[in-house]
C-alpha cells in the first residue's frame, strides 16, 4: 500500500495554502506551550526554590534546590492524564479543537504563576497553589504535542511527513530560544530586582503569545484523516480499550523511544545553566546567552532530522541520534568543567545533534506506528509516558548524583545509559516510512493479525 501511495506523489510537491497555515499553528502553538513551560524549568532553577520554599531554602539551599527541581517533574505525573482526556476527545471531537484547549490551558496557568503571592506573603499556601498550577500545565501539556503532531503529519504528503512532522518538533528549541533569551534580556536589564519581581514578567508575557497562538490556530482546518474518519462512520465506541487491548505494544515502544531525549532535553532546558552558575560559579547572562545560542543547533539539527527521517527512515535515523548521544554525553561534562563559557557552549551545541536526529522524526514516527482510530490517544499516551520516565525528574536526579558524587560525568553516564535504552526501544521498532494512513489501521500486518479491529 505504501508503495503505491508514494508511487501515486509527484516529484516535486508544491506547499498548498491550507498546508503552509497548518505548519504555522502548530509551530506558532508548540512554540507557545513550551515558552510557558521552559520559563517554569528555567526559572525553578534560579529564584523559585527561596520564593516558595523560604524555610526550607534558609537551612538547606541545597535541598531546596533538590524540591524546586521536582516541581518539575511532578507537572510530568499529570501529563498522562491530559494525554488520556485529550487524545480520547480528540480521536472523537478532532484534533483542532483539543489544541485549542491546550494551549488555553497552558496560557492560563502560566501566566497566573506570574501574580502568585509568594511563601513570604501567604506562607505554606503558596507553594501549594504553585504546584496546582504546575498540574494544569502537566496536564494540557499531556494533550498538546499529539494533537499538534497529527496535525501537521496528517496533513503532510506520504513523502514529507518528516518534515512536516519536524514543525511542532521545532517549536520545543524556538520555546526554549524564546524562553531564554527573555531571561537573559531581564537578568542582564534588572540586575537583582529580577530575583525580587522581574521574574513575574516572562510568565505574563505569556497572555500576549496565547492571544496569538489562538487566533493563528483558530483559522486551521481539522485533519484530512480525521475527516475521512467522520465521513466513515467508523470511530470505535471505546478507543481507549481498543488501543490498550490491541496497541499497547506500540504504546510501550513510544514510551521508551522517548526516554533518552526527553531526559537530555531537560537537561538542556533546566539543568545546564543551573549547574554553570551555582556550581562552577560562571556569569549568569553568559551562560544564557550560550544556552539560548546553542538552542539554535537544537532548532537546525531537529528540522534536519525530519528532512533526513523522509530519505534514510525514520528509525534509521533515530538511531544515528541516539549513538551519538551515548557517545557524546560523558565527554561533554569535561568542556563544561572547564568554566570557559565558549567550552560551555560547545559543549551543548553539540550535543544538539543528538537530541536534533532524535527529536525531528518523532512526530512521523508514531503517526506512522498507531491505527488512524486511536492514533491521538496512543501517540499522546506514549509521548506522556516517555516524558514521565525521561525528563520528568532528570533535573532532581542529576542534583542528586551531583551531591552523591560530586563528579559532573556520572550525570553524562546517566543520559548514555538512557541513551542504549532508547536506541535498543527504536531497534525494536519496524520502518514506517510512507504507510497510509488514511486507511483504518497503519499496518497491514496489525489488520491481518486482528482483523476484527479493522471492521
Amino acid at each position: 500500500m505504501s508503495k503505491a501511495v508514494n508511487a501515486a506523489r509527484p516529484a516535486s510537491h508544491q506547499m498548498s495554502r491550507e498546508e503552509r497555515k497548518v505548519l504555522a499553528g502548530t509551530l506558532v502553538g508548540t512554540t507557545i506551550e513550551w515558552y510557558d513551560f521552559f520559563i517554569y524549568a528555567q526559572a525553578a532553577g534560579v529564584v523559585l526554590g527561596p520564593l516558595f520554599l523560604a524555610p526550607v531554602a534558609q537551612e538547606s539551599p541545597g535541598l531546596a534546590q533538590i524540591i524546586a527541581f521536582a516541581t518539575i517533574g511532578i507537572s510530568f505525573l499529570f501529563r498522562p492524564l491530559g494525554a488520556i482526556v485529550a487524545g480520547h476527545l480528540g480521536d472523537r471531537l478532532g484534533r483542532k479543537k483539543m489544541l485549542v484547549f491546550t494551549l488555553i490551558l497552558m496560557g492560563a496557568s502560566t501566566s497566573l504563576i506570574g501574580v502568585l503571592p509568594t511563601y513570604a506573603q501567604i506562607g505554606v499556601l503558596a507553594p501549594v497553589l504553585l504546584i496546582f498550577l504546575r498540574i494544569l500545565q502537566g496536564f494540557s501539556a499531556g494533550g498538546e504535542w499529539g494533537g499538534a503532531a497529527l496535525m501537521s503529519v496528517e496533513h503532510a504528503p506520504a513523502h514529507r511527513r518528516g518534515f512536516f512532522g519536524a514543525f511542532p518538533q521545532i517549536g520545543v528549541p524556538i520555546g526554549m530560544i524564546l524562553a531564554t533569551a527573555t531571561l537573559w534580556v531581564l537578568t542582564t536589564s534588572m540586575g537583582p530586582a529580577f530575583n525580587e519581581w522581574g521574574w513575574r514578567i516572562p510568565f505574563l508575557f505569556s497572555i500576549v503569545l496565547i492571544v496569538v497562538g489562538y487566533l493563528i490556530r483558530r483559522a486551521v482546518e481539522e485533519s484530512p484523516v480525521f475527516k475521512q474518519l467522520q465521513q466513515r462512520h467508523k470511530e470505535s465506541s471505546a478507543p481507549l480499550g481498543q488501543l490498550f487491548r490491541w496497541n499497547w505494544r506500540q504504546v510501550i515502544l513510544t514510551a521508551v523511544i522517548f526516554i533518552a531525549n526527553n531526559a537530555a532535553g531537560y537537561l538542556l532546558i533546566a539543568y545546564f545553566a543551573t549547574y554553570a552558575v551555582g556550581v562552577l560559579k560562571m556569569d549568569r547572562p553568559s551562560v544564557l546567552l550560550a544556552t539560548t545560542l546553542a538552542s539554535f543547533g537544537w532548532l537546525a539539527f531537529t528540522l534536519w532530522g525530519g528532512i533526513v527521517s523522509d530519505r534514510l527512515g525514520r528509525v534509521r535515523t533515530f538511531q544515528i541520534g541516539y549513538a551519538f548521544l551515548a557517545l557524546w554525553a560523558v565527554p561533554m561534562w569535561f568542556l563544561i568543567d572547564t568554566r570557559n563559557v565558549v567550552w560551555y557552549f560547545v559543549a551543548l551545541f553539540v550535543m544538539t545533534f543528538g537530541l536534533g536526529l532524535s527529536y525531528g522524526p518523532q512526530s512521523a514516527l508514531y503517526a506512522e506506528m498507531f491505527p488512524a482510530k486511536v492514533r491521538y490517544s496512543g501517540v499522546s499516551i506514549g509521548y506522556a509516558l516517555g516524558a514521565i520516565l525521561g525528563g520528568a525528574f532528570a533535573p532532581m536526579i542529576a542534583e542528586v548524583l551531583m551531591n552523591a558524587f560530586r563528579a559532573s560525568w556520572t550525570i553524562g553516564l546517566y543520559i548514555a545509559i538512557a541513551a542504549v535504552i532508547s536506541l535498543i526501544g527504536v531497534s525494536l521498532v519496524r520502518e514506517t516510512k510512507g504507510v497510509d494512513l488514511h486507511v483504518a489501521e497503519a499496518h497491514a500486518e496489525y489488520v491481518k493479525e486482528h482483523p476484527e479491529a479493522a471492521r
